[in-house]
């Protein structure tokens, strides 16, 4: 087994992507007035009026997705046994200036043969890589999750009022890296020395997905509901 060393890596800077918000603020509200009534509804019973359910308050968020790419290559030998069969007369043999005393015959079968064993070494190259996209707390997400959008062209502009979600990523600044180096980073188990062995991260990004929540309230019951509206699809999210 090869002596346990740090793998080398390669690993940039985290570029921040956030999506531009495609769907007017007025559209959101017209979406929150259709669906108000069923935030207050149970069973499709008891059903409050329209007039009952006042809309308090709009406000524009973004959830946060890291994207992380990479691959980890090792190239190494492994230590190698070849047996060969010979001639059960064979006394010595000779291979690439290496004089080989045989085993004592094998009489397992018909015809008895006597066998030398060769030490070596086999050369493998072994690649692993992957795509991944992770939630704030590091856990792999579904790419159907998230939405595609242009960018911003000034995505600093954009976050300025976001100091809660950038204090979070602060405190886990390389989480997203610690998950594919935990994927794909994998010595095989056979490895006597080393050539050359890298994990290389080609591409790093935080992905801002802007969402509107809107909060609503019943004036008789004096309840309180929230829903969220996708700011790029205008879908309603969980």
């Amino acid at each position: 087994m090869a002596k346990i060393t740090p793998t080398p890596e390669k690993v940039p800077r985290r570029k921040t992507v956030v999506y531009k918000t495609l769907v007017d603020p007025a559209a959101i509200k017209i979406a929150g007035e259709k669906m108000k009534a069923r935030l207050f509804t149970k069973l499709w019973v008891c059903k409050p009026k329209p007039e009952e359910i006042q809309n308090v308050s709009v406000k524009k968020h973004y959830k946060s997705y890291f994207l992380v790419e990479g691959d980890y290559t090792i190239d190494y030998y492994r230590k190698r046994y070849y047996t060969l069969n010979i001639d059960e007369k064979v006394q010595e043999v000779v291979i690439l200036e290496k004089t080989l005393k045989p085993d004592l015959p094998k009489k397992i079968t018909k015809t008895p043969y006597k066998t030398v064993t060769l030490d070596g070494e086999e050369r493998l190259l072994h690649k692993n890589r992957a795509c991944l996209i992770l939630d704030k707390a590091g856990h792999e997400v579904d790419p159907k999750r998230v939405p595609s959008a242009p960018s911003e062209e000034h995505p600093e502009k954009a976050l300025a009022n976001l100091k809660e979600n950038m204090e979070k990523l602060k405190a886990a600044p390389n989480k997203d890296v610690d998950v594919l180096r935990s994927k794909i980073v994998k010595r095989p188990p056979d490895v006597k020395r080393v050539v050359q062995e890298l994990f290389n991260v080609s591409e790093r990004s935080v992905i801002y997905t802007p969402f509107y929540k809107l909060t609503f309230k019943n004036a008789r019951t004096g309840k309180v509901k929230t829903v969220k509206i996708d700011g790029v699809t205008g879908i309603a999210i969980s």
